[in-house]
């Protein structure tokens, strides 16, 4: 495989703020030979996701940071072309963790092998993936909807607040209000989504927003966000309601500690607010593969992609997608998907 050189995207410098393209460097590599039991697999897809914003930092979090000089982490969905592991086959195609880069070498462990003939193979990265599952177990296992209640979406036009809200309503929520960032994108989630309110954070006022959006009080407020978003939909809480906290997307980029919200009214309303990581629920990764892909092929569901080709415009597309820009999951088409050739 000395012939086939590596592109990689890896961590030139750690981010002040909002990511700079000078804090990515594309650098080439030799593709690396597999050893006894690994394999070589060249990367179709990657996926984009807010997460990467904490591994490319310093400061503490729930996963390692990665290191200076390092290859930026991402879940891909890639193609076995050599192998020396009894268990995967050349022209497999399999979810894997290469990261920004063209080819990886895997020992297998944390692969899991993709049958293209039943969904498209960038979906194992957005709906049928990470973001789905944290969408389904977040919202069912900690929101916990009922019929008749009022749920409420932060970055309902993203890849998992698509989801929520769709799911929502499936659940049968009487009302599913969502908060985006744009015109465009509040027309989606009403119009194609299903959603019964759409609020443009950008141009409304939130407060009165959500007042008319929610007349009955909001139940389930499914947070990707925090910040002022979560500031003004703790005044609206009802008794007893349930908050998911599953992303801090606004204060991502902050180079400072943000001024926090007014927690009393989880006091007074008694409401339970938990934090989500997705890697605590593999043990729900069934029951949601089951139902998102029956959703998905009745129509209940709907599911869009943002896909941008070419690795060199990652770094690009990332800074993007922590300003909002994207509209859709995001993906990185690295190299040709041969199932849609």
């Amino acid at each position: 495989m000395s012939d086939l050189i590596n592109k990689q995207i890896i961590l030139k410098s750690r981010p002040v703020g909002e990511p700079k393209e000078s804090d990515f460097a594309l650098v080439e590599t030799p593709t690396p030979e597999p050893g006894e039991g690994e394999i070589l697999s060249r990367t179709i897809y990657l996926s984009l996701d807010p997460y990467m914003r904490g591994r490319i930092s310093e400061g503490e979090s729930y996963a390692a940071s990665v290191e200076l000089g390092s290859v930026i982490v991402g879940g891909t969905v890639s193609q076995v072309i050599k192998s020396n592991h009894p268990q995967f086959q050349v022209g497999d195609f399999v979810l894997s963790n290469n990261g920004w880069q063209t080819y990886a070498v895997s020992k297998g462990e944390t692969l899991r092998k993709l049958d293209p003939t039943q969904a498209p193979l960038s979906y194992s990265l957005g709906v049928l993936g990470m973001p789905g599952l944290t969408a389904y177990a977040a919202l069912l296992d900690i929101g916990q909807p009922k019929e008749g209640e009022t749920v409420v979406v932060s970055a309902a036009s993203g890849a998992v607040g698509a989801v929520v809200g769709q799911i929502a309503k499936i659940k049968g929520a009487a009302r599913v209000v969502g908060i985006v960032g744009s015109d465009d994108k509040r027309d989606y989630i009403v119009k194609e989504l299903g959603f019964d309110v759409g609020i443009n954070r950008k141009t409304q006022e939130l407060n009165s927003a959500l007042k008319e959006a929610a007349p009955n009080g909001i139940d389930v407020y499914y947070d990707n966000t925090a910040g002022v978003i979560l500031e003004a939909v703790l005044q609206q809480i009802n008794l007893g309601a349930r908050i998911p906290l599953v992303g801090l997307i606004s204060e991502y980029n902050a180079t400072s500690t943000p001024s926090g919200p007014n927690l009393m009214p989880l006091l007074i309303k008694r409401a339970l607010i938990k934090g989500f990581l997705v890697g605590d629920y593999q043990h729900r990764f069934n029951d949601f593969l089951g139902d998102v892909s029956g959703w998905l092929q009745s129509g209940k569901l709907k599911y869009k992609e943002d896909v941008v080709v070419g690795l060199e415009n990652a770094p690009d597309a990332f800074i993007g997608l922590l300003r909002g820009d994207n509209f859709g999951k995001l993906i990185i088409k690295v190299n040709e998907d041969p199932t849609t050739a």
